[in-house]
């Protein structure tokens, strides 16, 4: 196995796992850490999903070195901590804590951390993080209802995290190339740096990090940084990549979304599918939190909808509702209350005949998945950039499309359907 990686949720997970896959490494994506038994023999790189973006910096770290360990002991040479491309954390952790913790335990002394993501408006210039052009502290992130962000400086922002010295690797060494960008590293040692942000605006500058960084013990970063790492270990073994796939197997069976980040991205596509009519029921958290709606009151609708096209049950709602929602209910309780109900609709769909999902949150992706008892994927096609539709390799069949919030064009929710065979 080249590569093992630890993601910090579901959908940054799949994420990471398309872009290998599509760059041509033969990939698996695990539900948390490998069950035992679990054939990974064949695959180039393991990535692995944790739920441990929001949780406190210590658990996050025991999370990320159990499965560190696993994919070592599964024969991973060369580990990846990927993280969501806006940044998102909290002044305490968790992307410090654990980077911190993977140097550790790999024994290196110095990483990079990059979340550049062009594809989706995610850029790193002189170490400010930039989202559709406009910096990330005045971006919809601002308003994140569980990890708002309020300073574009990565510099800043990790260094805060960390105990480690955080120094940059600014836009002239990434422009120059591979070998410039490997002098950078060492001339950011030498200053004592042990964690370097890098600059990226295009894909071009991302396959020359991943070039130039190809022999790390550890990287960190978005996925995006993680473009040029098969085209580094096929230049090792003088092979090519292999054509992606344009159509995808699925199960037979009825489709469904089911939409809990509140997002801007997600308001979007929930707004398009309405008004394309596809037959959507909204999750009011204040019902829910009352007893007034629960999961039964939505199984109870999808019995009553058509069977021969998707359906929409979302509990997405504009940053007004939700402060006012977790004002009265609390932030962690507002979105438990609605995470818990979604799982409860999934356990259910199955026996609906519902097999093909669409999950729009990373929250909710991690909720359903569990719920589905789903512990290993098959990456398929690419959707939009970031978001691949999948195949579960054991238990219920099911194709699943996890897409983080802020991915995805407004039609998402309409087009994804027409990759499956």
């Amino acid at each position: 196995m080249k590569l093992g990686c630890v993601a910090d949720d579901l959908t940054g997970a799949t994420d990471l796992a398309l872009m290998l896959a599509r760059e041509g490494l033969r990939t698996i994506q695990t539900i948390g850490v490998p069950r035992a038994g679990l054939d990974l023999s064949g695959a180039d790189a393991v990535v692995v999903a944790l739920k441990s973006r929001m949780v406190p910096a210590p658990e996050a770290v025991a999370q990320s070195l159990t499965a560190a360990e696993a994919l070592k002991k599964a024969g991973a040479q060369h580990l990846f901590f990927k993280y969501c491309s806006t940044f998102d954390s909290t002044d305490e952790g968790n992307i410090g804590p654990v980077s911190e913790a993977l140097l550790a335990f790999t024994g290196a002394d110095f990483t990079l951390a990059c979340s550049a993501f062009p594809a989706n408006g995610r850029t790193v210039y002189k170490g400010h993080l930039f989202v559709n052009g406009v910096p990330l502290h005045e971006s919809s992130m601002k308003d994140h209802p569980l990890t708002p962000m309020r300073d574009s400086n990565l510099v800043r922002v990790l260094q805060r995290q960390t105990k480690r010295s955080v120094g940059l690797v600014s836009y002239e060494d990434v422009e120059a190339g591979p070998d410039a960008i490997r002098s950078a590293f060492e001339r950011e040692k030498a200053a004592g740096h042990q964690i370097v942000i890098v600059d990226a605006l295009n894909d071009a500058h991302l396959r020359a990090i991943g070039l130039a960084a190809a022999d790390f013990p550890l990287m960190t970063g978005g996925s995006g940084v993680a473009m040029g790492l098969p085209a580094a270990y096929r230049q090792s073994e003088r092979s090519t990549a292999p054509s992606p796939s344009k159509g995808f197997d699925a199960p037979a069976g009825r489709s469904i979304i089911l939409a809990g980040s509140c997002s801007s991205a997600t308001r979007e596509q929930v707004k398009t599918a309405l008004e394309a009519g596809v037959p959507a029921l909204r999750l009011d958290a204040m019902e829910l939190a009352s007893g007034a709606m629960s999961a039964k009151t939505a199984l109870e609708w999808l019995k009553t909808q058509p069977a021969n096209g998707p359906a929409l049950i979302y509990s997405t709602a504009t940053p007004d509702e939700v402060q006012a929602v977790q004002s009265k209910l609390g932030r962690m309780n507002a979105g438990e209350i609605v995470e818990s109900t979604l799982a409860g609709i999934a356990k259910a769909l199955p026996a609906l005949g519902f097999t093909r999902l669409i999950v729009a949150g990373g929250e909710t992706s991690g909720a359903v998945v569990n719920a589905l008892d789903v512990d290993a994927l098959a990456i398929g096609p690419e959707i939009d950039p970031g978001v691949p539709w999948t195949r579960s390799l054991a238990g219920i069949d099911l194709a699943l499309a996890l897409k983080s919030g802020n991915f995805g064009t407004p039609d998402f929710f309409l087009k994804a359907w027409n990759l499956l065979r």
